[in-house]
């Protein structure tokens, strides 16, 4: 069960939301169905260690890599 993340298009909010199988989505803030899915960064262990990358909140509304100039920071 894949969690996704979404923007309501209603509230303007940025939800993850679990998907169980052929669930319809719906905001859980506003209860609406009108949900932007939005690409996820992929978190794996960096080389040499065992410590996942975390994403940083001020570059929300990004695709967050680096190499597309989106200014996102890993910690």
């Amino acid at each position: 069960m894949p969690i996704y993340e979404y923007h309501c298009q209603t509230c303007k909010h940025d939800v993850e939301i679990l998907v169980r199988g052929a669930e319809t989505t719906h905001c859980p803030d506003c209860g609406s169905q009108k949900l932007d899915k939005q690409l996820s960064i992929t978190a794996s262990p960096t080389t040499g260690g065992s410590n996942l990358p975390t994403y940083s909140p001020q570059a929300a509304g990004t695709c967050g890599r680096p190499q597309c100039g989106s200014g996102c920071m890993f910690e």
